[in-house]
């Protein structure tokens, strides 16, 4: 039997046996198809060195990792059936690593873009004169300002009680995941959006009772994070800065990465995010790195 028959043999297990459906049995097909071609002499004969040859091809040939580990998937699931079926003795895709995923860098903004989204809040806050547009232009402020000012996640964000407001300006304290409490500091202009916030707030008697710093008519009596998602994106148009490109998360992304890229360390920025595990920090390691390239490149005596 050669290898393009092994493989119908493998589709037909897979859809009597195991109810793959035709679109899995069509990748399935694909997959095990390309691999049959590149590798001389056919699949169902290759090793162990002709399979990682044949993963290093792919991956030269520009295939994203996902796509390489699901390839390499297909490959095992046949394998595995012409051993138990008894058409091979071995295994050759017992001693190979699947290719790593790699995780993806977090969206952010630069500098600039957020200089912008913050100046424009205080222009509107500013100007507004209506009762309605300053209460949600004085909210958005306060917002935006102390989510970069702070890293917080959006649901702590819009869920903060008033009464961390209450006791001193220049700081929260944060109860995060795992019930676990930290201290954010506030930029200076953010403790001026809060206080201008909270004056808003205490005059409005409807929030008299409301035991939250951003209430808001909602079931859970707080200002909710897809209407804040909503506003800030809102906010970015009016500054110039496509909708698309924002989100409460990737402002808390752009207060790490400048945080690291003006010098703090990767641990007192997993603090203030309310990481449990550096590891969870370490998407920024790639901000540091440029960071150090940076530092010798400006100051080494051999730099160009």
């Amino acid at each position: 039997m050669n290898s393009a028959a092994r493989i119908e043999a493998f589709l037909e297990m897979m859809s009597a046996e195991r109810g793959a459906a035709e679109n899995t049995l069509s990748s399935y097909r694909r997959d095990l198809e390309d691999a049959s071609e590149a590798i001389g002499g056919g699949l169902a004969r290759a090793g162990a060195a002709d399979i990682r040859a044949y993963l290093d091809d792919i991956a030269a040939r520009g295939f994203a990792p996902t796509s390489q580990a699901r390839k390499l998937s297909a490959i095992r699931q046949f394998f595995k059936f012409l051993y138990a079926e008894g058409l091979r003795g071995d295994d050759p895709t017992g001693t190979l690593d699947s290719p790593r995923k790699g995780r993806p860098l977090p969206k952010t903004m630069t500098e600039a873009e957020t200089g912008r989204l913050l100046d424009r809040a205080a222009e509107e806050a500013a100007g507004a004169a209506q009762d309605g547009d300053r209460l949600a232009a004085l909210r958005l402020h306060a917002l935006v300002e102390v989510l970069y000012a702070t890293g917080l996640r959006v649901s702590e964000l819009v869920g903060l009680p008033v009464t961390v407001a209450q006791r001193d300006d220049r700081f929260f304290m944060v109860r995060g995941k795992g019930d676990k409490e930290r201290m954010v500091p506030l930029s200076a202009k953010a403790r001026a959006a809060m206080r201008a916030w909270l004056s808003e707030r205490a005059s409005r008697p409807a929030f008299a009772d409301s035991p939250y710093l951003f209430p808001a008519a909602s079931d859970s009596g707080h200002l909710s994070r897809q209407v804040f998602a909503r506003d800030l994106k809102g906010l970015a148009a009016r500054a110039g800065i496509a909708s698309a490109k924002i989100s409460p998360h990737v402002l808390r992304h752009a207060f790490a990465s400048h945080l690291l890229q003006n010098g703090a360390d990767l641990r007192a920025v997993q603090q203030l995010l309310g990481h449990a595990d550096i590891s969870t920090t370490q998407i920024y390691t790639h901000v540091l790195e440029e960071r150090l390239v940076r530092l010798v490149n400006d100051h080494h005596p051999l730099a160009d």
